[in-house]
């Protein structure tokens, strides 16, 4: 959206001095509009270099919040794999015996 705002700023500074090498002011001298102009191509080139720094560094920022959300889902599913083996491991109270804590074992494994 900046940068489309800047293009049609772009623009308008082009019309702007195509008007000032057309026609005159009386309230301006040609010099002081022609100066006026140019500090307003050097603030509009300032503010494309800037956008395109922000750019690059929001670019950036996406790109590291898509590795978090892939670790993030990895770790999650690692998670809940491990809560159900912890789960699956516990013995249930009937199944105390030292028989049944056998058979446990040699169905994990």
């Amino acid at each position: 959206e900046l940068e489309n705002q800047l293009t049609a700023k772009s623009k308008t500074l082009d019309e702007l001095k195509q008007s000032l090498a057309s026609n005159s002011s009386a309230e301006q001298t040609p010099e002081a509009q022609s100066l006026r102009i140019a500090e307003l191509c050097e603030m509009k080139d300032s503010i494309v270099n800037q956008v395109a720094q922000l750019k690059a560094s929001m670019e950036s920022i996406l790109e590291q919040w898509r590795a978090y959300d892939e670790i993030y889902a990895e770790v999650n599913l690692m998670t809940t794999r491990y809560l159900y083996c912890i789960d699956q491991c516990k013995p249930s109270e009937e199944e105390a015996s030292l028989e049944a804590l056998k058979k446990q074992v040699k169905t994990l494994q």
